[in-house]
């Protein structure tokens, strides 16, 4: 399971069934459950913690120091990945850092294609798709199911919203609510991520209500509390609509408008 080239040290723990490819370098205080597989060439440094079921090809570099000036060696920087992503060539992820929580995180299910770069203190959520070259800035959140389109690019402490979607070379430098579409440099909403939805299960009542909620934030010129309460209202009608308001309300950056 372990090609004989491949450098594993001592200290790191893999279970006995995880594949190794050929010249892939494992560090101390990486562990790795049942059925993982890594392919040739692919660098890990500890700590990092790596769940079940994952695949992880070729000339990818995860757990590396963060690329933040401020890291100082912190021995609880670490990387954790849960199960079930794959993760294609040259992605890179970074460990946190002391200031940002000490972790980086990456649930489960996530579809994360090659020369993908996510930075220190990210959080990154399940059964999201990053597109080629997508890259985000440290300390940035990705709420599940978003999808972020190819060479989208995510500034600090931004946070994109479960179901949203951005398009191809996006520029996203504000919070992205759920259920909405951007685009642009610097990005901006498109609409509602209407097709995503429905590839999701959202009937059409619930879509038709989003649709609501989407005009009371950014077609109908209300000031921002005002259109919250607009939400509010309509969230009597489903609780989708609580995730955009509750989300909007506690934005701390700011959302895309």
């Amino acid at each position: 399971m372990i090609d004989a080239t491949a450098i594993i040290h001592p200290d790191a723990s893999l279970h006995p069934d995880v594949c190794v490819g050929a010249y892939s370098v494992i560090g101390a205080n990486v562990s790795i459950e049942s059925g993982t597989v890594i392919d040739s060439h692919v660098v890990i440094k500890g700590p990092v913690k790596i769940g079940s079921n994952n695949t992880i090809s070729s000339f990818c570099s995860l757990g590396g120091d963060p690329q933040d000036k401020k890291y100082e060696g912190e021995s609880d920087s670490i990387l954790e990945i849960g199960s079930g992503n794959t993760i294609r060539e040259y992605v890179s992820i970074n460990r946190g850092t002391g200031d940002g929580g000490g972790k980086t995180v990456i649930g489960d299910n996530n579809w994360i294609m090659a020369y993908v770069h996510i930075a220190h203190d990210c959080i990154v959520g399940s059964n999201i798709i990053f597109a080629n070259n997508a890259t985000l800035a440290g300390h940035v959140i990705i709420d599940d199911f978003a999808i972020l389109g190819g060479f989208t690019g995510v500034h600090q402490f931004c946070r994109v919203g479960s179901y949203s979607f951005s398009a191809i070379s996006s520029v996203i430098v504000k919070d992205v609510p759920p259920y909405v579409l951007v685009s642009g440099n610097t990005a901006k909403p498109s609409g509602l991520n209407r097709e995503g939805l429905k590839r999701h299960g959202f009937d059409s009542d619930t879509i038709n209500i989003l649709r609501k909620a989407y005009k009371a934030v950014y077609r109908e010129g209300l000031i921002l509390k005002d259109a919250l309460n607009v939400l509010a209202e309509l969230s009597t009608e489903s609780d989708k609509v609580e995730l955009m308001r509750s989300f909007i309300a506690a934005s701390e950056r700011g959302i895309v408008r």
